[in-house]
């Protein structure tokens, strides 16, 4: 089957790759896109990138690392889920590389607006040789600091504009996070079978509720990963979809997650920041399944684990290059295999028995490249398979060899495509 694209905004998710997270700590639409114009220029970014991993800036300064600055621009801080995943990354990375208090510079709860150019600019003039930013709003705004300063390499994690820009000192980087959500839809999965063998639901009645932030394609790409992963075990799986149109608010998650427990999910997971989802599931008594970080201590009796990543790889990698003086890729996505993604603890409380020897075998098929999370005979779309799949205005075939490639044609996600199975409710 051919299919190009479903909407406009389905095909801005290619540039609006905010991570679920990307709205920080309080709502934020300006993480929402760009809409149509940044979508054709996210589609130039992908034949530009072509080939992922391979394409590499120019000359880098190198800096001694004794003399070493390293700044990080955060949307939100400690206290929510995706910026506390940056800083973990920040803080390995310090410890690997042996870098002192002084020599990392951090800014923290930096709004989407001229705010992260300020920010951008204090830490270059403070001396930084690497700044990083985590939040798609502030890429532009990096750009142009980019621009002012030559010598100092900036990483900006979630973007896609690093190739199309032609600066050698402005990066973007991501990770395969819809591999780790696939594994923790294995978990779901194995646990809606545990349910349906004690009797707790009906073969005919399991259905999966996700609590989604925007329609764009890093969220699609996540919650059909993660249903491809729960259909993996459990076939009789559906699931419907509710976006909050915020990358992080409470009130909202919580929101959403009560209203599909209360249309008939009997478990829940997420693409969005907070512990609403989590904690609306944990008063229902409904399994559910997190993102960032372990949700755990919010619902003991009900959260089997979160789908995670490990920024430390990238943030590590970049300032080694910088240090040794050498050029790194423009675009960065990396998974399981480098260690970028994981799921957290399993809740042994909750999970179905034997989970720990499946998510092992499937890490394994995943690392070793025998599993492709978007492999075209495990779903249909509109009751057929998918043999061809190119964006609109660009000339890029993203399915070969039986699967969906997503993350190679550039750091961001670009799989925005409904599949058969899942329903999607946007108010």
């Amino acid at each position: 089957m051919k299919l190009k694209k479903l909407t406009v905004l389905a095909l801005a998710g290619l540039t609006a790759l905010a991570l679920s997270a990307c709205g920080g700590a309080a709502d934020s639409s300006a993480s929402s896109g760009s809409g149509e114009t940044a979508a054709a220029k996210s589609s130039e970014a992908a034949t530009t990138t072509a080939g992922g991993q391979a394409q590499a800036a120019g000359d880098v300064k190198p800096a001694a690392k004794e003399d070493l600055k390293v700044g990080f621009i955060y949307i939100g801080d400690e206290n929510e889920g995706y910026t506390a995943a940056h800083y973990k990354g920040a803080m390995d990375m310090k410890a690997a590389l042996g870098l002192s208090d002084d020599q990392v510079i951090i800014k923290w709860n930096v709004p989407e607006d001229e705010t992260a150019g300020d920010a951008a600019m204090d830490l270059a003039d403070q001396g930084c040789n690497i700044i990083f930013a985590n939040s798609f709003g502030h890429e532009s705004y990096i750009l142009e600091a980019a621009k002012e300063y030559p010598d100092v390499q900036f990483c900006h994690a979630t973007g896609y504009q690093a190739a199309l820009s032609g600066l050698s000192n402005m990066h973007n980087y991501f990770t395969n996070v819809y591999e780790s959500r696939y594994v923790s839809g294995v978990v779901a999965g194995l646990k809606l079978n545990q349910m349906i063998e004690e009797g707790k639901v009906s073969k005919d009645a399991v259905k999966v509720g996700y609590v989604g932030a925007y329609p764009f394609a890093e969220v699609i790409s996540g919650y059909t990963s993660f249903f491809l992963g729960v259909r993996s075990v459990c076939p009789e799986a559906v699931m419907e979809v509710k976006y909050t149109n915020s990358w992080s608010s409470f009130d909202l998650e919580k929101e959403a997650a009560d209203a599909l427990i209360s249309n008939g999910c009997v478990l829940i997971s997420q693409h969005a920041d907070t512990t609403g989802a989590p904690t609306a599931a944990e008063a229902a008594g409904v399994p559910c399944v997190g993102y960032n970080i372990s949700m755990i201590a919010t619902a003991p009796d009900t959260a089997l684990t979160s789908a995670a990543i490990d920024w430390a790889p990238y943030v590590t990698y970049a300032v080694q290059s910088v240090i040794d003086g050498k050029a790194f890729e423009t675009d960065w996505c990396q998974g399981y295999k480098e260690g970028a993604n994981s799921i957290t603890e399993l809740n042994q409380a909750v999970i179905a028995p034997k989970t720990e020897e499946k998510v092992k075998e499937v890490e394994s098929a995943i690392t070793a490249g025998t599993l492709h999370v978007f492999d075209t005979s495990t779903f249909t779309v509109g009751g057929q398979k998918l043999d061809t799949y190119k964006k609109d205005g660009i000339d890029v075939e993203y399915i070969s060899d039986g699967y969906f490639h997503e993350s190679v044609y550039g750091s961001a996600p670009a799989f925005d495509i409904l599949i058969d199975g899942i329903t999607t409710i946007d108010n």
